[in-house]
């Protein structure tokens, strides 16, 4: 009887399901889907439909598995708006744009942006379980308008992307469901880390939770044998427009996922087992304790099979605090036990089968040998640890790590090697038994040899000394005239040194055109900025004593404060008042953090960027042209007042002086006046070229190189300029600025940076009348048409047509670096 039951309830559901189910895997704008209806994919694997999940009662808009007996969600569209208590209601506008509403009321709580234009758009859910917009008459069915692989939310499917677009900053990442009944986005977040090399990282809220290590050709070498791999085929992803990482199905009978769990096993793979009509777990990460990010502090090793200790200093090294490590507090980590003695000669000991450590203080060539790499890492003081690079399954390449090493995990079979920095006495006893039975043969044999090559040893002893002597009391004058000529605060080199602990990459906090910048921390307790200029910078004495100079004479709340400089040797320092919240770029171009930067925020910046330019131009004691001025070079405060830095390109003009030639055409070519960069003419106008492309990017929050609109824009000047010519200028800014923001202020600032990007430097206007343009409400003229540059490709080639010196491009700054 129960069975008899149980059997039509079944049959019921079947046929009410088979009558909700539409009969095609598409919607075209003259159709809907509401409650109780579902879009099923070609192949039947996928439904698109709405669901509510636990016992919540709230209803979302879903993709999930189709005929199987639990419901597996793969993604939510408006997991952070659900439907109350109403009927949902999903169609595709002529435009192209999917909006989700609440049934019998226009409100929208969900929505794709708006798609390039299609003349007969189409939703079609995919058998990979992607959905996409589509245009119907495109003889291309994979020409995408829009896709929602592109937003994934706690699962990716094979085929998806996770990773970073580097020409437009857009951001592929897994986030976890808070909960099994609520899937607003957890605390867990899956992605690609673009600092140093790149490598999968799963973060906790903003602490690192766990790390993939480096890609070395089959794998990553924190989980080089990551299982069924008669299933998958992996591909990891990094050229000069993308880093992403991938799996496809090379067995497409199976169903398999991975998923982000707000639970301990966070990243979790499974496959469907049609015999137990369960998923069937196959991968979890972290899969043991050593998974876990920095379980043994800085340069100590996790051994999962080294018990009842998980942690041990790396070779060569020793506990900082031999008490704390011995009652398993790891917090200390390692010290070298033999100080290094970079001068006289270190060497390397390899570590076999290990996850390679943090990239974040990393360097990478794709192009150097093992060899080569052990042969530059070992002329780099900084250089603590080398391996080789394998990103494209068969190539060479090289990762150089500095500073301390973070988060090493031994294995057992299937990691990297290792190469670590030590002491070369820890490297070189079989060299040294070498040389000493050639020294007993060369004793026995020929005695006068010896008494030959002795002779010669102390000639060139004494050689060398005199010539140091020399070189010492020369360095000795040249760098007290030097001193002396800089009128400032000179800082003793030991000074910095244990101010920035070393310069050790934990203190790094950025790297520009001529060097890298660190935090630091004087005996009194003041953090400063210490710019330590690279020895093979194209900045030399000349260009760091014209930045000492100028920015010693300038005094103002919107320009960097310089403290003072170390010159030692072949070191030349510059310290800086420190600024907590770094540049200005690591905010707007940021999808997470660039909602710190409300409007009215973005507006003060701009106007004290602004301020800080009219000094430079009019007020302070000589007229300075900037030349580098952009987002990177603007530092922000700890209440995120604006700060122009980076004065190493900049020229002075005596008080009447307006402009000036160069043959030597420097600085960022995303930023660079269209007369500058082809016939070197560079003004005060040039810099306000610069401010208008700066003030483009704050508002749209997108940079001007490496903006790309198919058959539209190659940059973002053109794209303004098209938007104001279609009388739309509001799109440019970002849809939360439109939201928030004063409109009438922002169309402002939109109508004056295209004012400042104007094609002709006297159409331009001058600083000190943009400054009252951006606070009073007078007329504005009509900007003109701008100055479109004909722009390389990213990575083509260089813009200087000098030969003395490299100038930076406006594009992401993680590249593939040469050899330095």
């Amino acid at each position: 009887m129960e069975m008899g039951f149980y059997f039509y309830s079944v049959c019921c559901f079947l046929v009410i399901f088979s009558k909700a189910s539409m009969a095609s895997d598409t919607i075209s704008p003259s159709e809907s889907l509401t409650g109780g209806m579902t879009l099923v994919s070609n192949d039947g694997t996928f439904a698109l439909g709405f669901f509510s999940p636990g016992t919540s009662g709230n209803h979302y808009l879903g993709i999930w598995y189709n005929n199987i007996p639990m419901q597996t969600v793969v993604w939510v569209a408006n997991r952070l708006n659900p439907i109350n208590d109403s009927t949902g209601l999903l169609k595709i506008e002529t435009s192209g744009r999917i909006v989700l509403q609440v049934q019998n009321t226009t409100t929208a709580v969900w929505s794709t942006n708006k798609t390039a234009s299609a003349r007969n758009p189409v939703l079609q859910l995919l058998d990979s379980g992607n959905l996409v917009v589509r245009d119907g008459e495109d003889s291309n069915p994979e020409n995408y308008l829009w896709q929602s692989f592109d937003y994934p939310t706690d699962t990716m499917l094979p085929g998806m992307k996770i990773g970073v677009d580097l020409r437009t900053g857009f951001d592929r990442r897994l986030s976890a469901w808070k909960n099994w009944a609520d899937p607003s986005p957890g605390d867990l977040v899956y992605g690609v880390e673009l600092e140093g090399s790149p490598e999968m990282v799963l973060w906790k809220g903003l602490q690192k939770y766990s790390r993939s290590g480096l890609w070395i050709g089959n794998g990553f070498s924190g989980a080089p044998n990551s299982g069924l791999s008669w299933i998958f085929d992996y591909k990891f992803v990094w050229n000069e427009n993308e880093v992403y990482y991938i799996c496809f199905f090379k067995n497409n009978s199976v169903r398999s996922r991975v998923v982000l769990n707000q639970t301990d096993s966070a990243r979790e793979r499974y496959a469907w087992n049609p015999e137990t009509q369960t998923w069937q777990q196959t991968l979890a990460m972290p899969t043991d304790y050593c998974d876990g990010y920095e379980r043994c502090g800085l340069n100590g090793i996790c051994d999962n099979n080294n018990l009842p200790s998980y942690c041990q200093c790396l070779t060569g090294f020793m506990p900082k605090w031999p008490e704390r490590w011995n009652s398993s507090d790891y917090s200390g980590g390692c010290i070298h036990s033999k100080p290094l003695d970079c001068q006289n000669g270190d060497g390397f000991i390899r570590i076999r089968n290990v996850k390679t450590p943090d990239t974040t203080n990393s360097w990478v060539s794709t192009s150097m040998n093992l060899k080569k790499c052990r042969d530059e890492c070992l002329t780099n003081c900084s250089c603590m640890a080398y391996t080789n690079f394998d990103v494209t399954r068969g190539g060479s390449g090289c990762v150089m790590w500095f500073g301390d090493l973070i988060d090493v995990k031994q294995l057992q079979t299937e990691g990297q090697d290792l190469y670590i920095r030590v002491p070369a006495s820890e490297t070189e006893v079989k060299k040294k038994s070498k040389v000493k039975l050639a020294i007993i043969l060369a004793t026995l044999i020929a005695p006068f040899l010896g008494f030959l090559l002795v002779f010669c040893y102390i000639c060139r002893s004494r050689r060398k000394l005199k010539d140091e002597v020399e070189d010492k009391n020369l360095s000795d004058k040249e760098n007290k005239e030097e001193n002396e000529d800089m009128e400032l605060a000179v800082f003793e080199f030991g000074t910095i040194a244990q101010a920035t602990d070393s310069f050790s990459f934990r203190n790094k906090l950025g790297e520009g055109g001529f060097g890298l910048v660190y935090k630091g921390t004087l005996p009194n307790g003041q953090e400063i900025g210490v710019k330590r200029l690279s020895k093979s910078s194209g900045q030399g004495l000349t260009e760091f004593k014209n930045e000492v100079k100028l920015i010693a004479k300038l005094q103002h709340r919107n320009l960097v404060r310089l403290l003072g400089c170390c010159i030692h040797e072949d070191e030349r320092m510059l310290v800086y008042e420190y600024m907590p919240n770094r540049s200005l770029d690591s905010f707007i171009f940021d999808q997470t953090k660039r909602a710190v930067l409300t409007w009215p925020k973005r507006f003060q910046i701009i106007c004290g960027i602004a301020r800080g330019l009219l000094y430079l131009h009019q007020d302070s004691r000589l007229r300075i042209i900037h030349r580098d001025l952009k987002t990177s070079n603007v530092l922000l405060d700890s209440e995120m007042n604006p700060k122009i830095s980076d004065f190493g390109l900049a020229r002075a003009f005596g008080r009447d002086q307006t402009e000036a030639n160069t043959n030597r055409v420097v600085g960022t070519y995303g930023y660079m006046a269209p007369e500058y960069a082809i016939d070197g003419q560079f003004s005060v106008k040039s810099d306000v070229f610069s401010f208008g492309i700066l003030l483009l990017e704050i508002i749209s929050g997108r940079k001007n190189r490496g903006f790309y609109l198919a058959d539209q824009s190659n940059n973002l000047i053109e794209h303004a300029w098209r938007l104001w010519k279609e009388d739309k200028p509001l799109v440019l800014a970002g849809d939360f600025l439109v939201e928030s923001g004063d409109l009438s202020e922002l169309l402002r600032c939109i109508h004056i940076g295209l004012l400042c990007v104007q094609q002709h430097p006297e159409e331009r206007p001058s600083m000190s009348t943009l400054v009252v343009m951006l606070v009073s409400r007078n007329e504005l003229p009509t900007p003109k048409q701008p100055g479109f540059l004909f722009y390389k490709k990213p990575f083509e080639a260089d813009c200087s047509s000098g030969n003395d010196g490299p100038s930076s491009r406006n594009e992401i700054s993680l590249s593939v670096l040469e050899a330095r």
